[in-house]
Order: C-alpha cells, then sequence, then structure tokens
C-alpha cells in the first residue's frame, strides 16, 4: 500500500501530526520504535500535567492515550516497536523501510522526540546494584508507594511533579543539587505549599543497602549525611540517541537536532519534522510547542503530496 504521508514517531507531534494527516484526508502511517507515547509514557507515565489546554490537570499517561484514541478513530494506521532504518528516495516517491517491511509514501513527518532515550544516571556506588531493588527512573504507581518512605533527586519541574504525586500517599524528600530549582515558578510555589521536604545544596555521594535500598548518604554542603529511605526517583534528565538521523541523510544542527525552515522543512524534500528532535532559534520545548510544529509540518507535507491547486 501507498501513503501519502509516514510520520516517524508516536509521541504528542507524531499523533498530533497523524490527525491532522487524517482530517486532511490523507492515508497516514504512523511509526514509532518503542510504544506509543513517547517520553509521556516512557519516562513519566504518573506525572500530571498541568499546562496542555483544555485540562486544568492531566496525568501523562492519560493525555498520551487520549491521543493515541483520536489518531485511532481518525483512521491512522499505527504500528509500534517498528524501527525506521532508511529513508530512500523512490521514483517520485519517498522509501521507509524498517525490518519488517518497505512503505512506500508522497511524504515523511519526523518526529521522534528526542530518539532511543534513557535517563540519565548519577554514577554513585549503589546505583547500579540496587536498580529494580529500591533505584529507580521512573515513579510507580501511586498504591505502589504507599507505607514506602521515598527519597526523589532533581530540580526540574518532572521532578517536582513526581514529589507531588508521591507526597500523596507517602512520606516524600526531594533533593537538589543545586540553591534554587529549575522548574517553572508556578510549580515550585506549589511545591512550596506542599508537604515535600526539600534538600538543597545537597550531593548524592551514595545509595547503601544489600538486598534492597535501606539509605542514602548526602553531602550537605560538605558535611555528609545518611538518610534512611525505602525507595530512591532519579529524575534528572534523559541521555538522547538521535544518530537515526545521519544515516536518514537529513541536515543537523551544532547541537546534533534536525535544522528545519519555518514551515518544518528539512534539507530534503518531502520530508519535514517537528517535536523536540527539531531547533531552530528562540525554541522552548513543551508539549504544545511540539503539537503546533507537527501542525505546520503536516500541512506542508499534504501541499507537498496532494499538491492542491491553492498551495
Amino acid at each position: 500500500m501507498s501513503y501519502d504521508v509516514v510520520i516517524i514517531g508516536a509521541g504528542p507531534a507524531g499523533l498530533t501530526a497523524g490527525i491532522y494527516a487524517r482530517s486532511k484526508g490523507m492515508e497516514t502511517l504512523i511509526l514509532d520504535s518503542g510504544r506509543v507515547g513517547g517520553q509521556l509514557v516512557s519516562l513519566y507515565p504518573e506525572k500530571g500535567i498541568h499546562n496542555y489546554p483544555g485540562f486544568e490537570t492531566i496525568q501523562a499517561r492519560k493525555l498520551s492515550d487520549k491521543l493515541y484514541a483520536q489518531a485511532e478513530s481518525m483512521g491512522c494506521e499505527i504500528h509500534e516497536k517498528e524501527k525506521v532504518d532508511e529513508i530512500n528516495n523512490g521514483e517520485e516517491e519517498i522509501i521507509v523501510v524498517t525490518a519488517k517491511a518497505e512503505y512506500h509514501t508522497k511524504s515523511v513527518i519526523i518526529a521522534i522526540g528526542m530518539g532511543s532515550f534513557k535517563p540519565r544516571k548519577m554514577g554513585c556506588p549503589g546505583e547500579e546494584e540496587l536498580f529494580g531493588k529500591g533505584v529507580t527512573y521512573i515513579l510507580p504507581a501511586k498504591e505502589e508507594l504507599v507505607g514506602k518512605k521515598v527519597t526523589m533527586f532533581g530540580g526540574g519541574n518532572s521532578a517536582i511533579d513526581m514529589a507531588m504525586i508521591a507526597v500523596s500517599v507517602t512520606d516524600t524528600t526531594l533533593v537538589h543539587r543545586r540553591a534554587e530549582f529549575r522548574a517553572d515558578e508556578s510549580t515550585v510555589k506549589e511545591l512550596e505549599r506542599s508537604d515535600v521536604k526539600t534538600v538543597m545544596n545537597a550531593n548524592l555521594v551514595s545509595i547503601n543497602g544489600t538486598d534492597k535500598v535501606e539509605s542514602v548518604t548526602l553531602d550537605i554542603n560538605g558535611i555528609q549525611q545518611t538518610v534512611n529511605t525505602d525507595l530512591v526517583v532519579i529524575n534528572i534528565g534523559i541521555s538522547a540517541d538521535l544518530d537515526d538521523l545521519k544515516k536518514w541523510g537529513i541536515e543537523l544542527t551544532k547541537d546534533g537536532l534536525v535544522k528545519v525552515g519555518y514551515d518544518m522543512s528539512t534539507n530534503r524534500p518531502g520530508v519535514f519534522a517537528c517535536g523536540d528532535v527539531v531547533s531552530y532559534e528562540g525554541k522552548y520545548k513543551q508539549i504544545t510547542t511540539a503539537c503546533g510544529e507537527a501542525t505546520t509540518a503536516t500541512m506542508m507535507a499534504y501541499k507537498f503530496a496532494k499538491k492542491p491547486y491553492w498551495a
């Protein structure tokens, strides 16, 4: 089967692109190397999203589910766990190659977020040894936290949001290595009104325990202190792998992200990009930004594929 557009990535940007593509009557295929939802479900499924229009607060997993359901209901064909290996030029078409098949399409939208990503690690003694035994990078479901003392590490929006979720059911401490949080002001104010205990200017020295986490040792302004805990949640960012972009012949910026024009076009005719994988001056990475870029990328892909008389 030939498609009007193949979208690579099924996070918020990719699903939004699929929704808009189907609204324009385009035959649409969405491919993702992992699960539908991108970072929303892979890194912080329990996180509350407070700045997505239309919802005062919505859990990341639920937002992903709603986008997924809408894309499916509109007729998007969606394949999970199918990694794109090549994007080749055919005769008046583009051929997207995976390990499972070759897909012929008139246009492509790259919406892979931060690519194959994994959480950044603290690199301290005990982290590797106790992973899965009380060390985690994703906040477990709330019912799994009850009765456990939780110690979290991080200073951004995601770390604070996770702490706010945890403190609703259990004793929670948030540790940050700096004197101030880097999260949004409104998020920090919400934290200050909560029961989350905060420890600032603190570095993690070690995670301690034999068969499970028993405590952490912190360096607070040069003084070491051991804190008993049952669960260590680390949220200090992600390490991205965007090497696929080079294989696909996509021109990149100095920071290794996709270079696009104002219309989300790349250096390859018919190939557009949107979301966290895209970089340009003034870019602010937010879900709403990704969705807006996806709208533009899809409209440009529509013009390229369908060539309407008015374009």
